[in-house]
C-alpha cells in the first residue's frame, strides 16, 4: 500500500503550516517555482533537491524527508499478533478510507473503529465471523469516517456510539477517564483534535499472546505524514506528539488512510515530528 501522502502532498503541508511561499521554497530547494509546482502535484521530481535548506525552511526534518523521496514506507507489522483486528477498505471519488473491527473469540462481540463510507463490507465481516457488534468509535465526524453510521445503527439498533463530538448526546460522548471493556480488551480514548475538533485517538490493550496495543488514530497521524491542521496545525502536531507519539515504541497505529505503521517507525521517519 502507498503512502496516503506523497512527497509533494508532505511539502505543501508543510509550506502551509510555516506560511512559506512556493517562490521562497523552490530557491531553498534548489528548483524552478514549476518543478516545485510538478513535485507538489505528482510527487516526483526530476533531480535531487536541497533537502535539508527546503526541510528547515518549512518546519521538517530534511533527512526524513529524503527517506521518503527514496521511498521510504514503514516496516509491514506482522498481522498473526493482532489475529481479530481487520481493516475494512472502501472507496468513494477516489477517497480510500479505513475503519477496521476488533472482536472478541470467545463471544463474537465486535467493537468498529469508523465507519468508511460504505457499510456493506462491514455487514459482510459480521456474518463472515459469526459476530454482533456493541460499540462503535468514532474517531472523528468527517464525512469519509462516517458515511456508513445510519446504516450500521439501522442494522444493529443496540450499537453504542462513543464520540467527542459536541453534538452527540451526552450518552453518546466520551469522557477522558472511560475505559470499555469488549471480552479480554480495554480501550481509552486519548484527545487528538487538530484536524479535527472532535479527533479523539483510541488505544486497545489487552490483545491475547501479549501483543502489543493498537492506537485507531484517525487522520492525526499517517504513515510519514499527518492530517490538514484544519482547526490548528500546532495543535494537531501537539497533540500527535503528546498523545500518539508517547505511547510505547512498538505500538500498532491505525490510520484513517495509508499503510499501517507504529509508533517507532513514525518517530524514526515521519518528517512532521
Amino acid at each position: 500500500m502507498n503512502l496516503e501522502d506523497h512527497l509533494g502532498d508532505i511539502i505543501r503541508k508543510g509550506r502551509m503550516i510555516t506560511d512559506v511561499s512556493a517562490a521562497a521554497a523552490a530557491r531553498a530547494a534548489g528548483i524552478s517555482e514549476s518543478e516545485l509546482a510538478t513535485l507538489e502535484e505528482t510527487g516526483r521530481t526530476v533531480r535531487s533537491l536541497n533537502w535539508n535548506e527546503l526541510a528547515k525552511l518549512i518546519g521538517l526534518d530534511g533527512s526524513k524527508l529524503e527517506a521518503i523521496a527514496g521511498g521510504w514506507l514503514p516496516s509491514a507489522p506482522d498481522p498473526g499478533g493482532w489475529r481479530h483486528l481487520r481493516q475494512i477498505t472502501t472507496t468513494e471519488g477516489g477517497n480510500a478510507v479505513h475503519c477496521y473491527a476488533v472482536w472478541d473469540e470467545d463471544m463474537r462481540e465486535a467493537a468498529l473503529f469508523d465507519t468508511g463510507w460504505h457499510a456493506a463490507p462491514v455487514f459482510e465481516l459480521m456474518e463472515a465471523n459469526r459476530l454482533v457488534p456493541r460499540h462503535l468509535f468514532i474517531t472523528h465526524t468527517h464525512h469519509d469516517h462516517v458515511a456508513g453510521m445510519k446504516d450500521i445503527r439501522r442494522r444493529f439498533a443496540g450499537i453504542l456510539v462513543h464520540t467527542d463530538s459536541r453534538s452527540a448526546s451526552p450518552e453518546q460522548r466520551n469522557r477522558r477517564d472511560d475505559c470499555v471493556e469488549l471480552g479480554p480488551f480495554r480501550i481509552r480514548n486519548r484527545p487528538t483534535p487538530g484536524h479535527a475538533e472532535d479527533g479523539v485517538t483510541y488505544v486497545i490493550d489487552g490483545w491475547p499472546g501479549g501483543s502489543p496495543q493498537v492506537a485507531m488514530v484517525g487522520d492525526a497521524i499517517f504513515a510519514g505524514s499527518m492530517g490538514r491542521g484544519n482547526q490548528s496545525w500546532d495543535l494537531a502536531r501537539g497533540k500527535v506528539r503528546e498523545e500518539i507519539l508517547s505511547l510505547p515504541p512498538e505500538t500498532l497505529l491505525c490510520p484513517g488512510h495509508g499503510p499501517l505503521t507504529t509508533v517507532a517507525e513514525e518517530k524514526a521517519h515521519n518528517p512532521f515530528f
